[in-house]
């Protein structure tokens, strides 16, 4: 008799703390949509301060801002940590046209991230099409050398998950002309990641490897229409010939940094929960959903708590890191020093994705602590988030090590976020306020849920 009443008592209890959760989370979504700062923080790195390429002035300035603004927040101290990231300018906008007999007809291109410029005339060449790095191994130099090699394999639009899709084609940006250099290639023309048909062409980081800096070529992306007029032509006359120009440039690393905003944990301020996303943006548009989103979602988790009353058990910190977009090295420095300091992180949680609207998380860790995470869906089924799954979590928080670290990528809505994604229409427009605010509830519900609960050991 005693046991059967002892378990209705526990079951009574695990009654009462599931509703306390939901009424939480009830109180958290209701302060991000009522009480939210995150969407001014947005217009304020997008309208005046605009494009934050890492060692640019413009990410100087936002560096300067978020700390100001953390500065007016509730954090138990605001710090910056040093980092030196790579510069690279684009220059002076490109130029390309297919040459068809006498006549030009324009293209709309712009050059990799990475990339090295062009002879100060531009290049002339023959342009050879390919869809697959492989295939440069079956053409051999004997067809490549001295070609313009054309990277066209499109992002496939079959799959519901745009990730995929973009996974599925991406490595022709970063290793095409790396690879199509070996074969005696004078340019690189890749088409941009986009599963949209328009005149925006994409940026994105490349890089050269291990080739010799004397044999490196020049990259530049190809918006899809252009990609596509470019296929059309080539299949009638195989034999075109295609210019392109571009003035890029590499210079000394410099020094940056990324901002730290911490609340002390009133349980366990030895274990750290980290919310962040990245600061640095391309420098073709205002980033801000690549990722100014990203950035004021994790400060707005902050403002969260604190509109709320709510004191973490647990250290939170806010980390916005620099260089995500061309090294990765705010991460990886972030990691460093937690390792060098001996410090123990049980969660971090990485918006990354764009500021549409939120479907779920991806998570990485151990199977104990997925299933931990994935056994809180039915708290968040009221809010429309479904997806807790296995996968990758975040490129930031990517290097982060510590035992039993439970990590969590935010999934948003996908659909739209490849026709922006690193050009120049990734501006404050395409930002909808509710949508960044439920994102923002969406990382505040699970910080405070894995706060509560723990991670297993």
């Amino acid at each position: 008799m005693k046991k059967i009443a002892l378990l209705v008592l526990l079951n009574a209890f695990a009654i009462q703390a599931q509703t306390d959760k939901e009424q939480q989370l009830r109180k958290i979504y209701d302060a991000a949509l009522t009480k939210s700062k995150c969407y001014g923080w947005l217009d304020d790195l997008s309208n005046k301060i605009g494009s934050r390429l890492s060692g640019s002035e413009g990410a100087a300035k936002a560096v300067a801002y978020t700390k100001a603004q953390m500065e007016t927040m509730p954090f138990d101290r605001v710090f910056l940590q040093e980092v030196m990231v790579p510069k690279w300018v684009r220059g002076e906008k490109e130029t390309a046209y297919i040459r068809d007999g006498k006549s030009k007809i324009n293209v709309p291109i712009c050059a990799l991230g990475g990339s090295i410029a062009t002879p100060k005339n531009g290049i002339t060449a023959e342009i050879i099409e390919v869809h697959t790095i492989a295939e440069l191994e079956t053409l051999g130099s004997a067809k490549l050398k001295g070609k313009i090699v054309f990277f066209n394999r499109p992002m496939q639009p079959e799959n519901i998950d745009t990730f995929t899709s973009y996974g599925g084609c991406v490595d022709q940006r970063g290793k095409g002309a790396r690879e199509a250099a070996k074969f005696g290639a004078v340019g690189a023309i890749v088409r941009s990641m986009n599963l949209r048909l328009d005149d925006f062409p994409h940026t994105g980081w490349m890089g050269y490897g291990e080739l010799p800096k004397d044999q490196w070529i020049p990259a530049a992306a190809i918006s899809t229409n252009g990609a596509e007029l470019l296929s059309s032509m080539l299949k009638q006359r195989p034999n075109l010939q295609f210019y392109f120009k571009q003035s890029c440039y590499a210079m000394d690393d410099v020094l940056s940094y990324n901002v730290i905003g911490e609340i002390k944990g009133s349980e366990h301020p030895e274990n750290i929960m980290v919310v962040g996303g990245h600061l640095d943006s391309w420098d073709l548009a205002d980033g801000s959903h690549d990722d100014g989103a990203g950035v004021v979602q994790s400060m707005e988790v902050a403002n969260i708590f604190n509109s709320i009353g709510y004191k973490p058990k647990n250290t939170v910190r806010v980390v916005l890191f620099m260089n995500e977009e061309n090294g990765g090295r705010g991460g990886a420095k972030y990691n460093e020093l937690a390792q060098a300091n001996s410090e123990q992180h049980i969660f971090a949680l990485e918006s990354d994705c764009g500021g549409f609207t939120p479907r779920g998380f991806t998570f990485e860790g151990s199977e104990a602590n997925v299933a931990m995470a994935q056994s809180f869906a039915p708290v968040f089924e009221p809010y429309l988030i479904h997806i807790f799954r296995k996968g990758h979590t975040g490129s930031d928080i990517e290097p982060l090590k510590s035992p039993n670290i439970l990590k969590a990528g935010l999934r948003p809505d996908t659909q739209r976020y490849f026709d922006i994604h690193h050009a120049a229409t990734d501006t404050f427009d395409q930002i909808v306020k509710r949508e960044l605010e439920l994102g923002a509830a969406t990382m505040a519900a699970l910080v405070y849920l894995v706060d509560q609960v723990g991670v297993q050991p």
